[in-house]
């Protein structure tokens, strides 16, 4: 039998600010990556969702980006590989703190927007990215896009690894992310996501913006917390892959 887990991005609400539906989200999901304060979140959030997830029963990892609030850390910045690290392991053995108080430990580390998919292709960045999280605890899983030098980065340094897809994300012909700036970069079609995360996982195939079918390997299907499609997203993703006889966990089980 098949198996993925499902994630989704959580806790990036900020102070008096609410962003995404977190608590009608996770009774759906197997992993949570949870903001860290710099793109979104605060402490308060941080410990509100990590304490929302040991309720769920479901498995907690860090969403680290660049410190960039405004941009919601979606907006490139110029940093070197020693202050990408150091910066992962700031919000890293933050949300750990959080979690030790909550008795929990975490289970991945999952870069976030800019961060995420610059690290996707620059290998020095990722390196940085890695070394920072090996450096705190090897044990923990890295989560990045599937085919991309991050993994293959973090597979040399030892780190063990999950080869993430976007059920709600366009991807380009060469298994990159659509930017956001293009029009259908979204996905807000439920049926049409839901199709996606299915051939991806039981086929091993997505099919580009362009129309092209290319090779994707899932060991994690994202659907972003902020898309206003997000419930009815994982409900429905979360039906059709066990229709399909395909086992959602955590990637820890």
């Amino acid at each position: 039998m098949n198996a993925v887990d499902l994630n989704c991005d959580l806790g990036e609400s900020y102070g008096c600010y609410t962003i995404g539906m977190d608590e009608a989200v996770i009774p759906y999901v197997t992993s949570v990556n949870v903001a860290c304060g710099w793109h979104a979140g605060d402490p308060l959030i941080m410990d509100k969702t990590v304490r929302l997830a040991k309720m769920h029963g479901v498995a907690v990892g860090a969403h680290p980006g660049f410190p960039d609030l405004m941009g919601f850390g979606r907006r490139p910045m110029t940093v070197s590989s020693e202050e990408a690290g150091a910066y992962v392991k700031y919000q890293v053995g933050a949300l750990m703190a959080f979690a030790k108080g909550q008795g929990l430990t975490l289970q991945h580390v999952k870069p976030h927007g800019a961060l995420y998919n610059m690290a996707a292709k620059d290998e020095a960045l990722a390196r940085g990215i890695c070394e920072g999280i090996a450096s705190i605890d090897e044990d923990l899983i890295f989560m990045g896009l599937a085919g991309s030098v991050m993994l293959e980065v973090a597979e040399q340094i030892g780190l063990k690894t999950a080869s993430e897809v976007f059920a709600d994300r366009a991807y380009n012909d060469d298994g990159s992310l659509v930017s956001r700036k293009l029009p259908g970069a979204v996905i807000h079609d439920s049926r049409l996501a839901v199709e996606r995360a299915v051939k991806m996982v039981r086929d091993g195939k997505v099919v580009s913006i362009n129309g092209k079918e290319i090779s994707i390997k899932a060991d994690s299907i994202c659907v972003h917390g902020d898309n206003e499609q997000a419930v009815k997203l994982v409900r429905d993703i979360r039906q059709a892959l066990k229709a399909a006889d395909i086992e959602v966990r955590s990637l820890k089980q």
